[in-house]
């Protein structure tokens, strides 16, 4: 039975079938059995969830072997007892005594006891959050109370039947820059590097949501991290996971009755500590992932080649501390920061003072500010080896590392290449040469674009550029090796057509790719060209095709990419016998994956980037048909402060384009959202947004609004996914996809906001009347020939339109 009240006191023990329900509902206390197991635990479980989910246990390590026997009471002193047959199993541990003493279960699934008389209800003498399991709830803290010694880690279960302190452990290490690290024992797995002021160093996807917010206090009394709940309908926790060791966050999903991983850690092999061994970085896009920092070379070079890099790497030259050779700084961007045991802090310094502390010190490796909110503050140093740097593409840190002072020159200058060294030494020199050395240089470079070198590739990228410089770190190929990848431009090996011209594959060194050879007719010139390489080249994410080089040969303008092998994803979802090859569970994948792709160019790439030409034919399939959004020429990049522009030639494609865009020229993120809208009802309803009524007054924006306000959704479902669709998660995939189709963009969610509402079951707003404008604006164009054809509506791709 349930007991009526959420209290424990001294008249009302707690013995078997008895529970203890939270005053919202939201919790239970009770005797509980692990599903294949006669043994019996205290523990809290959510009440309202079918599938029982214990998040905390008291008795972790004591079972009860006989539950009829076992009773938990509040004695008289405030301490809580398990006892079975007048055995002690478990108790608590009251920082004081008092006369009245009450135990309640809250709402947050945290038994308090406390003193009745106490005018202040929040003022506990024992509460079950300072003791996790192995789950993390909302306002739980997780670290140290320094004023009594108390540390709080989150501990696996040693097993479903058994939960017992299993191996894996999530805690806090109070070094001077503190950080939690992921164990199995005493080993280190996984670090999450330390708070800089926004995220964890080495999580820099954790960013503010709709869902819940962070914290990290860090004083004289506590350290330790928390998070709280914005929105309190959502069930989440954080959970110590024993079978696989690693991290999860959960989130319970309503309509489906199960629990959906949200985010995990470790999440690539990147992820795992110290990969890369001292003074090693891993780079998750790179083959092989680990590399020597700037300024290092593998210490045993032999076994690093073996892909053994557990030696790690020693400096190219050493360092020396005399005041005649004095060392120097590199400044690295975007890295995970190196493990703080052997660290020093100070909040107090500015950078340009932390500079100064370590070069005072021969044993300072590196330095950094601590928080890098704003313009930065606070000083970090770090003595010995760096150990467990991660690069990130977008995110992370700066960190400036100690190198002979000679070294710096060399190493700040685009990577060590010499050729793109020789590139730098001539843009230096230049400027000072005389007149007719510059003439000599002019006709150099015009010679070298004669004689198609990779030198006359780089310049001709670099034209026009404003005087920066751009660090492309990119491939030149020459045309002979892209004309013998591709068996000289075969048909055989052509893979993919377009406005642009065609797509070949190819194969060099061994490994696959796709060559974008582009028309001489194409609307993408040497402008839309240039802009795809600068763009796609700095990228780095699993959802963006990657961009290996580029080749420039006469009028011929080619790109090569990594090759796709499942090509692109309209050829999956529209009208072929490939469309029964995506089921839902894969069709959701892949709208989540092109969700986070697009997030990345409008949040975390290093400048916004704008797409203006998201469509299925851009989205292609990796081996493993993860989606890769392709097509940079129509790009636009933003500042991070900035949000909108406007042209007076619109690019993009008919179908996928917003009204506000393709009527007055007004481009924004939100332009984006509205494409991948128009995307995800294309992949749930396996049709393209083509017009649907016959006098051309309905498109699939238009059916699906109408099918959804007269509650028939369902209806808009491919036929080839019924048997796998989930009903429920295929109803709210449309529902977002019509809050991306608003007509008006402020209505619109941003992508942060739609990959929260894909994977989770947050409560969504209702959809106002989806733009049909540019429909509309067809129509209008073509009423006088009558001779508008639906079935290719959505692949009139533009190049130039004047707005009005």
């Amino acid at each position: 039975m349930s007991m009526a009240i959420n209290t424990i006191r001294d008249s009302y023990p707690i013995t078997d079938g008895m529970t203890i329900v939270s005053k919202g509902g939201s919790f239970e206390l009770g005797f509980f059995t692990p599903r294949n197991s006669n043994k019996h635990y205290l523990g809290i479980w959510y009440k309202n969830i079918p599938i029982q989910t214990v998040v905390w246990v008291a008795n972790r390590i004591t079972p009860i072997n006989d539950s009829s026997a076992a009773t938990l009471t509040l004695n008289t002193t405030g301490n809580l007892v398990l006892t079975q047959n007048e055995t002690v199993l478990w108790y608590s541990t009251s920082q004081k005594q008092v006369q009245n003493p009450v135990a309640e279960l809250l709402d947050s699934g945290n038994l308090v006891v406390r003193d009745e008389e106490e005018a202040n209800p929040e003022l506990y003498l024992w509460q079950s959050f300072d003791y996790p399991s192995d789950t993390l709830l909302p306002g739980m803290k997780l670290g140290w109370d320094l004023r009594i010694g108390l540390n709080r880690p989150i501990i696996a279960w040693k097993s479903p039947e058994d939960p017992s302190p299993g191996d894996f452990s999530l805690s806090l290490d109070l070094n001077n820059y503190p950080e939690f690290y992921l164990r199995k024992g005493d080993s280190k797995l996984y670090r999450t590097g330390p708070w800089n002021g926004l995220h964890p160093s080495g999580e820099p996807e954790i960013k503010p949501n709709p869902l819940f917010y962070f914290s990290f206090v860090s004083n004289k009394d506590e350290v330790y991290y928390s998070y709280n709940l914005r929105n309190h309908s959502v069930i989440t926790g954080v959970v110590m996971n024993q079978t696989e060791g690693t991290r999860y966050r959960y989130v319970w999903v309503e309509a489906d009755q199960k629990w959906r991983i949200y985010i995990s850690k470790p999440s690539d092999y990147c992820d795992h500590y110290g990969l890369c061994g001292p003074n090693g970085k891993c780079v998750i896009t790179e083959s092989p992932v680990c590399q020597c920092l700037k300024g290092f070379k593998p210490m045993a070079p032999q076994k690093w080649n073996s892909v053994d890099w557990s030696d790690g790497c020693v400096h190219n030259k050493p360092l020396n501390c005399s005041e005649k050779h004095k060392d120097g700084f590199l400044k690295v961007e975007g890295l995970k920061v190196p493990d703080t045991t052997h660290t020093w802090l100070d909040v107090t310094m500015n950078l340009e003072e932390c500079k100064d502390e370590c070069l005072e010190n021969c044993s300072c490796m590196a330095y950094t500010n601590s928080d890098i909110r704003g313009k930065g503050s606070g000083c970090v140093l770090w003595f010995g080896d760096l150990v467990d740097i991660r690069q990130f593409s977008a995110g992370g840190q700066d960190l400036y590392i100690r190198l002979d002072a000679s070294e710096i020159g060399s190493q700040s200058q685009n990577g060590g290449s010499k050729k793109k060294k020789m590139t730098v030494i001539v843009a230096t020199i230049v400027p000072a040469i005389s007149a007719m050395l510059l003439v000599g240089c002019c006709y150099y470079i015009h010679k070298a674009r004669i004689n198609k070198t990779e030198e006359s590739a780089k310049v001709l990228l670099d034209e026009n550029s404003e005087g920066q410089e751009e660090d492309l770190d990119l491939l030149l190929f020459d045309m002979s090796t892209i004309a013998i990848a591709t068996d000289n431009f075969s048909m055989n090996n052509k893979v993919g057509e377009g406005g642009f011209g065609l797509v070949y594959k190819g194969i060099v060194n061994g490994e696959e790719i796709a060559v974008k050879r582009l028309s001489r007719s194409s609307g993408q010139g040497m402008n839309e060209f240039k802009n795809e390489v600068k763009l796609i080249a700095k990228l780095q994410h699993r959802n963006l095709v990657k961009l290996l080089g580029c080749c420039i040969h006469g009028q011929e303008k080619m790109l090569i990419y990594e090759y796709m092998p499942n090509g692109s994803l309209d050829s999956f979802i529209f009208g072929s016998d490939k469309s029964k090859v995506l089921d839902w569970p894969e069709r959701f994948q892949i709208m989540c994956g092109i969700a986070r792709g697009l997030l990345y160019l409008h949040q975390d790439s290093r400048l916004r980037i704008i797409h203006r030409d998201l469509k299925a034919s851009n989205v292609l399939l990796d081996n493993k048909l993860n989606p890769k959004i392709s097509d940079f020429g129509m790009a636009r990049t933003f500042g991070v402060d900035q949000s909108q522009g406007n042209t007076t030639r619109v690019v993009g494609t008919y179908g996928y384009m917003a009204p506000e865009y393709a009527a007055d020229g007004q481009f924004s993120v939100k332009s984006d959202v509205f494409s991948f809208g128009i995307l995800l009802l294309e992949i749930i309803a396996g049709k393209r947004n083509r017009f649907y009524h016959a006098n051309h007054t309905q498109n699939l924006i238009g059916l699906a609004w109408r099918k959804w306000k007269e509650g028939r959704g369902i209806e808009l479902i491919d036929k080839n996914i019924e048997d796998s669709c989930i009903e429920s998660e295929a109803l709210r995939c449309i529902h977002i996809s019509l809050l991306c189709v608003q007509q008006n963009p402020e209505d619109r969610p941003t992508m942060s906001s739609v990959v929260l509402m894909l994977g989770s079951e947050i409560e969504l707003a209702e959809p106002k009347e989806p733009g049909f404008y540019v429909e509309k604006l067809l129509v209008e164009a073509n009423s006088s020939s009558s001779q508008l054809d639906s079935k290719s509506i959505n692949e009139i791709t533009i190049s130039q339109l004047e707005a009005r």
